[in-house]
């Protein structure tokens, strides 16, 4: 009588480990394969969780700014406030700060006077008072802000956009532009103002040197508001007859911040997209290890000849070969999350955002993985263990 052999977990093992050091090279493609996939899913969900927690510090450094303007003219010119609408705005006690912008019709922003005024790069003319960074939480990134000295001459400060766009990179007492036929002396550059990007494309000159150069006589176009975060809702909802009681109805208020709550719905959705890019790169992974597997099972049928000569069970080929796809998967999915992480740590680093990997993103990792090296080498397993062993030892 043939006693059967058991196959311990451990000796379960060195053998799957066995069979996969004896074909290395076809072993570390197979896995390279797993980890790109796996590398691409941790990316996807790192790089996304990264960009949507700067995305939500913002909105919660954002959430309670509003704006009040009235809408445009006939050919994309914004309409003018009640010169009493910012006075009476910032009367509403729940209004921590409020500032104004004036738009300059016509005024042409160009690098010198030889350039065409058609060349304009989109940069328009606004008349700021002091408090637009505070109230914007806007950050100078080069000079200084429009101070007592820019209500008397003409001096700019430059949006983030309009100075890339003029090829500025540095401000000097030299650094001039060619604003509506005059110079005027760049004595700063903002950074990007993410809730006002008509900010960042915009030269921005003083209510006093815009009354007095262009006769803009002080009117608003836009007012800017920071609101007590719990009253932004009753404070947008009564701004309308605020800001002009006689036409309520033509006040637009707007809330900057939606912009960035849409940003984080489309990139939403964009991580979905590659997140199925990635599983079907994980299932062409798979098939490649069923593959090999599968290659493995027919150049090593003397070995299970043998071995099933010598009393193993079916099961027990079956356990080496599945174990061995599942090891082969297991390897390349821990280099794909290991590859993965350094991928989100570079992209978050480049982009300026904070490090965030989610943690089931590693795990989510992992078992996709196994699961997948799993079911990879049911076929081989059951092909294997199938195999009788007079025809495999015929092979010897």
């Amino acid at each position: 009588m043939t006693v059967r052999s058991r196959l311990r977990p451990a000796d379960a093992l060195a053998v799957g480990t066995a069979g996969l050091g004896a074909r290395r090279v076809r072993a570390t493609l197979s896995a390279l394969g797993i980890a790109i996939a796996i590398a691409a899913l941790v990316a996807v969900l790192g790089v996304a969780e990264s960009s949507k927690r700067q995305l939500l510090d913002e909105l919660g450094r954002q959430g309670n700014l509003l704006t009040v303007a009235t809408g445009q003219t006939f050919d994309g010119r914004p309409t003018p406030l009640p010169l009493t609408a910012q006075p009476m705005i910032a009367r509403i006690p729940p209004v921590l700060a409020t500032t104004a912008v004036g738009n300059i019709d016509d005024a042409t922003v160009r690098r010198t006077e030889r350039i065409p005024p058609q060349n304009t790069n989109g940069i328009s003319v606004l008349a700021a008072q002091p408090s637009l960074p505070g109230t914007l939480s806007a950050h100078v990134l080069r000079g200084t802000y429009l101070g007592a000295t820019a209500e008397q001459f003409p001096e700019t400060v430059l949006g983030f956009a309009a100075a890339r766009s003029l090829g500025i990179n540095h401000v000097d007492a030299q650094t001039q532009v060619f604003i509506a036929g005059r110079y005027f002396t760049v004595i700063g550059v903002l950074d990007q103002v993410g809730v006002a990007p008509e900010i960042d494309t915009a030269a921005l000159i003083s209510f006093g040197v815009a009354d007095h150069l262009f006769g803009l006589g002080g009117v608003p176009t836009r007012i800017y508001l920071r609101v007590d975060p719990d009253q932004v809702a009753a404070v947008a909802a009564v701004l309308g007859p605020t800001a002009s009681p006689e036409n309520p109805r033509d006040v637009q208020v707007q809330r900057p911040s939606d912009v960035i709550l849409a940003r984080i719905q489309a990139k939403g959705a964009f991580v979905g997209l590659f997140l199925g890019l990635g599983a079907i790169a994980l299932l062409v992974a798979g098939v490649g290890i069923a593959n090999i597997m599968v290659i493995s099972v027919l150049e090593r049928r003397a070995e299970i000849g043998l071995r099933r000569a010598l009393g193993a069970r079916r099961r027990d080929v079956a356990v080496q070969f599945l174990l061995e796809s599942a090891l082969l998967a297991t390897i390349g999915g821990v280099a794909g999350i290991g590859l993965g992480c350094l991928a989100t740590l570079v992209a978050a680093r480049f982009a300026g955002n904070p490090v965030a990997i989610p943690p089931e993103a590693p795990l989510a990792g992992a078992a996709a993985a196994l699961l997948v090296g799993a079911l990879a080498g049911l076929y081989p397993a059951a092909r294997a263990a199938r195999l009788p062993p007079a025809d495999a030892l015929r092979t010897l």
